[in-house]
């Protein structure tokens, strides 16, 4: 494993304190990619652990999913909301093409942009109060790991919108290496933290980040940051909802 891949993911993924000391080359982005699910198990270690000690100082469990929520948020600095706000004040404009790519440049946010955050927020917080306990760090994790692969197979099953943009340096490092080997990684992760559960948890996560994928592509003709980030949260959700389903509450 090279570290300085890893950096690069947690680098991107999160506003961790990362600082790589040589120069990086634009084919690193793309090397990158490989790691995102390991960033994501990174930041479900971190949530399990928070968890475990919210829960040992005897926090109410609301108050525990509550700060958990918003430990996630500081963690990745907002930015993947931020993305799915955009998205959703882009995609329920109306508007033709081009003015959906310029609204998701748009600094302001819009109505539709605010709900959607209000309500993966609330749905997260939601979600994760009806896990099931045994379940609860499988949910932290799953999601959590899941979510930051999903961004990696919407990079490859989809072309950049843009002509430019931050996410374009990935998707031009994107090969079937590092998408395989990714896949491969997630695929051994989640049978061994939920066996066939997880697997299938795996495909459904797979399934809707195609769908989502599908529409931009119809809408935009492809995939922006914007549409990764909101993928991402949007997994989360997905993949809490599959564990409480198949867990019970």
């Amino acid at each position: 494993m090279k570290l300085r891949y890893l950096l690069i993911a947690l680098q991107f993924l999160t506003v961790l304190p990362i600082r790589i000391k040589s120069e990086i080359q634009k084919t690193d982005f793309g090397a990158s990619l490989l790691y995102f699910p390991l960033v994501g198990l990174i930041i479900g270690l971190i949530l399990s652990g928070i968890n475990a000690l919210l829960l040992i100082l005897n926090f109410p469990p609301l108050a525990v999913n509550i700060i958990l929520v918003v430990v996630l948020i500081a963690i990745t600095g907002g930015m993947h909301l931020d993305g799915l706000s955009d998205t959703a004040d882009a995609f329920l404009s109306g508007k033709p093409r081009d003015e959906m790519l310029a609204i998701m440049r748009d600094s302001h946010i819009g109505v539709m942009g605010v709900l959607s955050i209000a309500s993966v927020i609330l749905l997260k917080v939601g979600l994760l109060t009806s896990v099931a306990v045994p379940l609860k760090i499988t949910a932290l994790i799953l999601s959590c790991v899941l979510s930051r692969w999903s961004s990696v197979l919407a990079i490859f099953l989809f072309p950049y919108a843009r002509k430019d943009g931050k996410a374009r340096v990935f998707t031009e490092g994107m090969n079937l290496k590092i998408f395989a080997l990714s896949s491969i990684i997630v695929l051994v992760f989640a049978f061994a933290v939920w066996r066939t559960k997880g697997l299938v948890t795996l495909l459904i996560a797979a399934g809707c980040t195609y769908l989502i994928g599908k529409f931009s592509n119809r809408k935009i003709g492809g995939i922006t940051g914007d549409i990764l980030g909101a993928t991402i949260e949007l997994t989360e959700v997905i993949v809490l909802f599959v564990v409480i389903v198949g867990g019970g509450h």
